[in-house]
């Protein structure tokens, strides 16, 4: 386009201007290239791969688009994958964003929060357990998802909007050249093989890392864990095992429907039920604590299950026969040194490029998150614009968030022993993720946080808070392992920021708005975190015998950045007061001792 055409097409009314925008998007981007060529080539038809190529359409009408994936469609419903549980951004995208609505509420399950059971003796009773939870269903959706039936849907919709999905397929080569306008590749259907071109390649071929192990990108992460999951043809619900009826009766839903923790030192169990009838259930644990041999096999899981979570393992044994599949996962988690690059035009998205943990479940988000980046660089590119600074930018940020994220998992797997500290911790990485990364996302801000120095500015102030807590959290563990008495930790409706800040992540903002809103949550995040400390120096403070108690308190009080959180928290307590139910630490009333604190002096 040149100058002339640009100054042109800028004297044009916004309404012409706007109607010319939208014909461009839907013509086709690459003329008299022949049929092989595409404007995207998707190696990879899972949830990543099928998303981004439904994404892509709706952003990018008139693009030609195609996904290659190794299976034949349909999938089982029940398939041997593990994800089966969204989270809020995950939620977002696939019901608002792509329009899986009526999908997700006919055809899958609403999830009822997540729940945790902290270790209590020998686990062979689970009243006698602290749980942590919502008592009530939140106003933002998630679900359950049976992987295979979803997949089996957006390849449905692929074909449904003209997206050409090859299944029973596989790429044999890849020649990726960024000197030139495309990208070659040999696809394999069957016996037959196929030359295809494309102005763009985006790697969604999961732990396969086909780009990845190309361009020699994967790096190692400081969190080594392991995963062994399985499924059972019948819906073991946790509400049985007991009869208890205050225990029944302090929580509004269903809590089979919640995604099911057991947690204990060094490792967690999940449950999941599935809207084909089936259960999910996994064991999660760290290397150093739980050696991957003990729980490798199937009849190794149902013994290492005997040994830490009786209650769960004598419910599977009674159903033993009805089991399905059987998966490990080794070392888990990864990162990659790059998953955009604007100048070669090719992405990662999905397992492809980084992979964190399970525990909150964020492998759909990051998906989410990622697809986003790519659509809005593609789209970019097929318009003309050189993406070579943007692709950069983006690949930075979403990198940089993924560290962040890693930083909730890496060395805290020894607190899950301890439910007094990760009471606190559920209750903060959750709000975390609703005020920060959920807020970003519902307002589709990703793209646009290079552009606006204040929330660049904040994300990096969270970014030092968020890394800063969860050292705390460690360090509060290690002067502090009492058992917790069983009882009952709402995580969402006592506590005022958790319900502020999961309803404001759907608000309609403007991006002034978002930008003060976003400001708002980084100054709630240092006073939330100044409570934390405040409240937890003041009740170990008196603890004048035990010289680490005392040693530890002394490097808090000399910390710069936690002498900031303590000032905001000071500062805004009063004018902006905040629930304290979320510190569960010692009788009543050893929270509001703040006299001692308040002599405090701080480096």
């Amino acid at each position: 386009m040149t100058q002339q055409t640009r100054v042109r097409i800028a004297d044009l009314p916004a309404d012409k201007r706007a109607q010319l925008v939208e014909a461009l998007k839907a013509r086709p981007t690459v003329e008299s290239a022949g049929p092989n060529h595409y404007d995207v080539v998707i190696m990879g038809g899972g949830v990543a791969g099928l998303t981004l190529g439904l994404q892509l359409r709706k952003e990018r009408p008139g693009a030609r688009l195609l996904v290659v994936e190794r299976l034949e469609h349909p999938v089982p419903e029940t398939t041997h994958k593990v994800g089966e549980s969204t989270v809020e951004i995950a939620a977002h995208y696939l019901r608002d964003v792509l329009g899986l609505g009526e999908h997700l509420e006919t055809r899958q399950i609403r999830k009822f929060g997540l729940r945790m059971y902290f270790s209590n003796h020998d686990n062979t009773d689970i009243t006698q357990r602290v749980e942590l939870g919502s008592s009530v269903f939140p106003p933002h959706a998630t679900y359950q998802l049976d992987r295979g039936r979803l997949e089996n849907e957006l390849g449905r919709l692929c074909a449904e909007q003209g997206i050409e999905l090859v299944t029973g397929s596989r790429v044999q080569q890849v020649d990726l050249d960024a000197e030139r306008t495309q990208h070659h590749l040999r696809v394999a259907t069957g016996g037959e093989e196929r030359d295809v071109s494309a102005s763009w390649v985006v790697d969604a071929t999961g732990r396969n890392h086909m780009l990845q192990r190309k361009l020699g990108l994967q790096r190692e992460v400081g969190h080594a864990a392991n995963a062994a999951w399985f499924r059972v043809g019948h819906p073991i619900d946790v509400s049985t095992w007991t009869d208890d009826a205050d225990w029944q009766g302090r929580v509004e839903g269903r809590r089979e429907l919640s995604t099911n923790h057991l947690m204990g030192p060094g490792y967690w169990v999940w449950l999941i039920r599935l809207a084909s009838g089936s259960i999910s259930i996994g064991i999660v644990a760290e290397a150093r604590q739980h050696s991957f041999d003990e729980f490798n096999t199937l009849e190794r899981a149902l013994s290492w299950l005997a040994e830490h979570e009786p209650q769960c393992h004598a419910e599977i044994r009674r159903h033993v026969d009805k089991v399905q599949d059987f998966r490990v996962m080794k070392d888990y988690s990864y990162s990659c040194d790059q998953v955009f690059d604007g100048r070669a035009r090719w992405c990662l998205t999905g397992e492809s490029g980084i992979f964190l943990d399970p525990l909150y479940s964020p492998g759909l988000d990051l998906i989410a998150i990622g697809n986003s980046l790519v659509a809005d660089l593609i789209g970019r590119s097929l318009d003309g614009e050189d993406v070579t600074a943007a692709a950069a930018i983006h690949d930075s940020l979403f990198r940089r968030i993924t560290e962040m994220w890693l930083a909730i998992y890496e060395n805290q797997y020894a607190l899950m022993g301890n439910a007094r500290v990760m009471s606190s911790k559920v209750i903060w990485d959750t709000a975390f993720y609703w005020g920060v990364f959920g807020l970003l996302f519902f307002q589709d801000q990703f793209r646009n946080v290079a552009a606006s120095p204040t929330v660049a500015n904040d994300l990096a102030r969270l970014t030092d808070v968020s890394n800063r807590i969860q050292a705390f959290f460690r360090e509060w563990a290690g002067i502090d392992d009492r058992e917790l008495e069983p009882r009952f930790v709402d995580l969402y409706s006592p506590l005022n920021f958790m319900v502020k800040l999961h309803a404001g992540m759907a608000d309609e903002l403007s991006d002034a708005q978002f930008a003060e809103r976003f400001s708002a949550n980084t100054r709630l995040f240092e006073q939330l975190a100044g409570q934390l400390i405040t409240t937890v120096i003041d009740t170990h403070g008196d603890r004048y015998e035990d010289d680490h108690v005392v040693a530890q308190i002394q490097a808090w009080q000399r910390d710069p950045l936690i002498g900031e959180l303590v000032a905001a928290y000071r500062r805004e307590r009063r004018r902006n007061p905040t629930s304290e139910g979320w510190m569960v630490l010692g009788p009543s009333g050893a929270n509001n001792r703040e006299q001692k604190i308040e002599e405090v002096t701080y480096a």
